[in-house]
This record gives structure tokens, C-alpha cells and sequence, in this order.
């Protein structure tokens, strides 16, 4: 499995940004996919995860209301929708994939900068 994740990039307090993850492998219909983000200093944190059907989100609470995962199984895509943002949503956005829901999290794509100034 390899992930390339793009879509970041410098925004102002308040914007959107989509963040893509491209897929490239066999069964993407059959992983569960998630973002997570680093900030400044910070340890990485979870930030949103699909199931593989896609009917079933989980997003952390502190980007709850404002950010969406979704994922385009035909297209072996993955995306984070992010509204309204922060200045402490500034940080590398990375994608990941697991097989099983009870699987660490065992592929990582490179990361994407996302920087939101005030």
C-alpha cells in the first residue's frame, strides 16, 4: 500500500480546504482509512477515520462540526473536507490505512503542510 496525500496549503482563519489521499494498491474497498495531524511541537493526534463501506465516520472532537472524511471507492481516493479553520489546525496532515478495524495503523503517506494564519 502506498498513500500520497496533497491539497495543503497556507490559508487565512475561517477557510476551507480539501486534503486528498490517493491509494495505490490492491482491496482499497476493504481498509480503513483516517487522517492525523501533527502540529508545531505537538505529538501526532488522530483527526477522522472511515470504515471501509464508507457509511461510518469517527472525528475527533476537536475538529467535530468542521471537518468531513470521505472516500470515493472507484476512484481510490480519500478526502478530509476541513471548514472553518484555525490557527490551530496548523500541521502536517498525514493519511493512513488499516485493514482491520483492530489493526494499528501500519501505512503512512508523506504528509501534507497545512498553515492557517489569523
Amino acid at each position: 500500500v502506498q498513500l500520497q496525500a496533497s491539497g495543503g496549503g497556507s490559508v487565512q482563519t475561517g477557510d476551507s480546504l480539501r486534503l486528498s489521499c490517493a491509494f495505490s494498491g490492491r482491496s482499497f474497498s476493504l481498509y480503513n482509512m483516517g487522517w492525523f495531524r501533527q502540529g508545531p511541537g505537538k505529538e501526532r493526534e488522530f483527526v477522522a477515520s472511515v470504515i471501509p463501506s464508507g457509511k461510518s465516520t469517527n472525528v475527533a472532537d476537536s475538529v467535530m462540526g468542521r471537518f468531513t472524511i470521505s472516500r470515493d471507492i472507484a476512484k481510490k481516493m480519500v478526502y478530509l473536507q476541513m471548514e472553518s479553520l484555525k490557527p490551530e489546525d496548523t500541521a502536517v496532515y498525514y493519511c493512513a490505512a488499516k485493514f482491520r478495524s483492530t489493526d494499528e495503523w501500519r501505512s503512512w503517506g508523506q504528509g501534507t503542510q497545512v498553515t492557517v494564519s489569523s
